[in-house]
């Protein structure tokens, strides 16, 4: 049996012990401490063939659960580059500039960033792996996202206000960062017991 195989069925029967803890609950979400939040994600190339469907409904559930507008598989305790976004945006109110548009469901895989342009945003962000806190983050106003989504099929795309900040968060946490490696932790705040501001992740 080779390396690759052996790692493959290694990588299967964790995500089926996901599955198990799973049943139409949600998943549980590991905490900033954890390695595999630091650790840069293996990239997707197929390894878990048909798991990939009922994983990423399980994503999905939990990230609304949560509730949140992304989830990236290692917070699951996944190291696979694969995340699940989806944000209902702000309706048409006023958003103080947050650019929040809705953002449809999609999955990310193997996603890839760079701005585009100058610009920049700074905002409150907070994260499912990091809960109960929220800090300022500077990021791009504008990026643009390559990949590919859960059926094979390539992204190229430019996003723009919030969706490129969902999008870049979720995509740090594949390389091993959390929103609070760029953050201003002089901004660093306290959510428990506070109603909490949208985040990106959370």
């Amino acid at each position: 049996m080779s390396v690759r195989h052996g790692e493959d069925e290694a990588l299967r029967a964790h995500v089926r012990e996901l599955l198990d803890t799973f049943d139409g609950g949600v998943l549980p979400i590991v905490q900033a401490g954890h390695p595999v939040l630091r650790t840069p994600a293996v990239p997707y190339a197929g390894q878990l063939g048909d798991l990939l469907a009922p994983l990423l409904v399980a994503m999905r559930t939990t990230m609304h659960a949560a509730p949140g507008v992304g989830l990236a598989a290692p917070q699951v305790g996944l190291g696979l580059a694969l995340a699940v976004v989806e944000d209902p945006g702000l309706g048409g109110a006023v958003d103080d500039d947050r650019e929040r548009p809705p953002l449809p469901y999609r999955v990310l895989v193997n996603p890839r960033y760079r701005a585009v342009g100058d610009e920049t945003r700074t905002f409150t962000e907070g994260c499912l792996s990091v809960h109960g806190w929220q800090a300022e983050r500077t990021r791009a106003r504008s990026v643009r996202l390559t990949g590919q989504d859960e059926t094979g099929t390539s992204l190229d795309e430019v996003l723009t206000g919030w969706p490129a900040r969902i999008v870049q968060h979720e995509t740090d946490h594949l390389r091993g960062e959390l929103y609070l490696d760029g953050a201003d932790l002089r901004t660093l705040a306290s959510t428990l017991g506070q109603a909490r501001l949208p985040g990106t992740d959370r």
